[in-house]
């Protein structure tokens, strides 16, 4: 029999998304799993008309605070393990049942999947490690199969927060998540908590989920930041916590790096202006100077769920189809995607133009996953910039690049 999940789901203020998610995660092929919504009061207010949300747990959150409202999430969860999906996210239809198949394996405590970003192709997010100064470095891994990866005393095994499960047992005896990191480095914060105690973390790239990065009070939807006050005083906590004092300055300074050349690069880009670089740089110092007054919170996770396991209705009749057809079709080929979704299938489809454009994929609000692009473009970043294929082979061709995660047999 499959583990009870718990799907955790923070949202605030961005109803529309959290919809499309709720109905991304109505497609899963898994079961049994419940859905534990921590929203806003008007959007939990809200929830009672989306058709999607009519089993999930609604637990009314109005703190500005992400890992508070995730522990929030797991308080409320009843399931053997918890899943952690963003409301700017929507899972493949596969994503549960590859994310939890590593907890068949006793030792496994956690574990994290590949994360794709908004052009729906792109990796945002894969295998990688970190230390306790805060430095990453990517990690290989099977991309077919899930590793279980053992910490090393001096680098943990990350997860993203938008894509990743744990146990609720260790997330109860850990006290789940920090609340001092209020939006930035919560995830990373857990991660070296999960290796300070030799705890094992699997990595599942089949776990696939796309996130779109949407805006929010920090950052806009271009991705350009507004605002790196959290992102400074998580970084105080977290250097303050993890780091060892003689590396501490060093590693300080190597943020005010990264962030400068970050911002900087979206100057560039006609992102940001050049006074902008400055401001964001003042707010990201005077937030590191808050940070280190945030005193030591302890966590506590309710050793039993304060609701019942509530599972969603499950799926007994998966089905999964592709359409295609050229991008001049694409009014009839949207309408007979919307209806199959209706119907309760999982649909692709594939608008292809003649052209080399570059391929792009995104689920759309009505239920399914468009992809469009060029004939002989490329999908896959890593590809030729330019692949001589007929309309058919290129339709084959997409079908199996996401076949296994797309639930198509």
């Amino acid at each position: 029999m499959s583990l009870t999940v718990s799907i955790v789901i923070v949202s605030r203020h961005r109803p529309e998304l959290l919809r499309r998610c709720l109905i991304g995660i109505s497609q899963l092929d898994y079961d049994p799993f419940e859905i534990v919504i921590v929203a806003d009061p008007a959007t939990c207010t809200g929830l009672r008309s989306v058709p999607q949300a009519a089993f999930a747990k609604i637990i009314p959150f109005d703190q500005d605070n992400i890992a508070a409202a995730r522990n929030a999430g797991i308080d409320a969860s009843a399931g053997e393990v918890v899943a952690f999906i963003d409301d700017d996210s929507v899972p493949e239809p596969t994503w549960l049942k590859f994310l939890v198949a590593p907890f068949s394996h006793v030792d496994t405590a956690a574990a994290g999947g590949f994360v794709r970003g908004p052009n729906g192709i792109s990796w945002q997010f894969q295998a990688s490690t970190v230390d306790h100064t805060g430095r990453f470095a990517p990690v290989g891994v099977d991309p077919a199969l899930a590793t279980i990866l053992i910490p090393t005393k001096n680098r943990a095994i990350c997860t993203a927060g938008t894509n990743m499960a744990a146990r609720r047992s260790v997330l109860e005896a850990m006290g789940g998540f920090d609340p001092r990191f209020k939006y930035h480095l919560d995830d990373v914060d857990f991660n070296l908590r999960l290796a300070a105690q030799e705890l094992c973390t699997a990595i599942a790239p089949m776990a696939e989920v796309h996130n779109m990065r949407a805006s929010n009070k920090f950052r806009r939807d271009d991705g350009a930041p507004i605002d790196l006050g959290e992102v400074g005083a998580s970084w105080a906590v977290f250097l303050a916590k993890h780091c060892p004092p003689d590396l501490g300055k060093s590693a300080w300074e190597r943020v005010q790096r990264e962030e400068r050349e970050r911002a900087c690069g979206h100057m560039v880009r006609g992102l940001l202006e050049p006074q902008d670089v400055g401001r964001l740089m003042s707010q990201l110092r005077k937030g590191y100077a808050t940070g280190q007054n945030r005193g030591q919170v302890e966590g506590e996770i309710a050793s039993i769920s304060t609701r019942p396991f509530q599972p969603n209705p499950p799926r007994h009749d998966f089905r999964s189809i592709v359409l295609s057809g050229r991008f001049w079709q694409r009014t009839h080929l949207r309408n007979s995607a919307r209806f199959e979704a209706n119907a309760g299938s999982v649909v692709t489809l594939i608008l292809l133009t003649p052209t080399a454009l570059f391929h792009h994929v995104r689920f759309n609000p009505d239920g399914y996953w468009q992809h469009v692009g060029g004939i002989f473009g490329k999908s896959e970043r890593t590809h030729r910039l330019i692949s001589f294929k007929t309309f058919r082979r290129r339709v084959q061709f997409e079908s199996h690049r996401v076949g296994k995660v797309r639930g198509l047999r």
